[in-house]
């Protein structure tokens, strides 16, 4: 499954889209720094190419990548994805599943967990 850069967040992660039998990954990564183009976060940078390779496969699951915003943007406390997805570290990568019928976070993997590549293999299985 193809790896995709404009899914739009609802409300909260009870209103995703996740079938019964399926899995959705979000990676959330720092935004580009204008300057670079480049995540402007050395974390998410080292991490970027795990999780590109992790997810690039025909038959690996769904992946979205969203960014939180610049340094300034992602320092605030009242940042959406600190305050309503609870993101406190980035690089996260988190799986959500159906459970009991309602959609709900089964995973996560922060910072350099992500650059475990065992970690990661038997996270996204």
């Amino acid at each position: 499954m193809p790896i995709t850069k404009n899914l739009t967040l609802p409300s909260s992660a009870k209103d995703l889209t996740v079938n019964p039998d399926s899995k959705l990954f979000i990676a959330f990564i720092s935004s580009p720094d204008p300057i670079t183009k480049q995540p402007w976060c050395p974390d998410v940078r080292d991490a970027l190419p795990h999780i590109n390779k992790a997810f690039a496969g025909d038959d690996a699951p769904d992946l979205a990548i969203i960014e939180v915003g610049q340094k300034p943007e992602w320092n605030n406390p009242q940042n959406v994805y600190r305050k309503t997805w609870g993101t406190k570290n980035i690089p996260a990568l988190v799986r959500y599943e159906q459970v009991n019928g309602k959609v709900t976070e089964t995973g996560r993997l922060v910072e350099g967990e992500i650059l475990n590549k065992k970690k990661l293999r038997e996270f996204i299985v």
